[in-house]
């Protein structure tokens, strides 16, 4: 794997849930009558996958450099991704009612 990426996924700056709340912003701003959210979802999906193509290519000489480590690179991102969805559907599931805005019920 390029070097670019194994130092990077050991850092989490301060800054890293703003850029990522300003993506999911952005993200929700095309979401409307005609566009719904799961055409917004791939669309996103695809922008990470050309970025992140682009980053892992940054880090090596060749493109027949960069294909020789293919699967690594794929192993990295869709563990990263797998990590990060487990991660958010569990906050998601414990968390329901208040983030998708369910009335509680008045106590008597």
């Amino acid at each position: 794997m390029s070097e670019t990426l194994h130092t990077q996924e050991k850092q989490l700056d301060e800054k890293f849930f703003e850029r990522a709340d300003a993506h999911i912003a952005l993200a929700n701003g095309h979401i409307n009558q005609q566009v719904q959210p799961g055409l917004v979802s791939n669309s996103l999906m695809f922008a990470a996958a050309r970025f992140n193509a682009w980053i892992s290519a940054a880090g090596f000489q060749s493109g027949e450099e960069m294909l020789s480590k293919k699967k690594e690179l794929l192993d990295y991102f869709v563990g990263q991704y797998a990590s990060m969805l487990e991660e958010n559907l569990e906050d998601y599931a414990a968390n329901y009612d208040h983030y998708m805005g369910v009335a509680q019920p008045k106590e008597d």
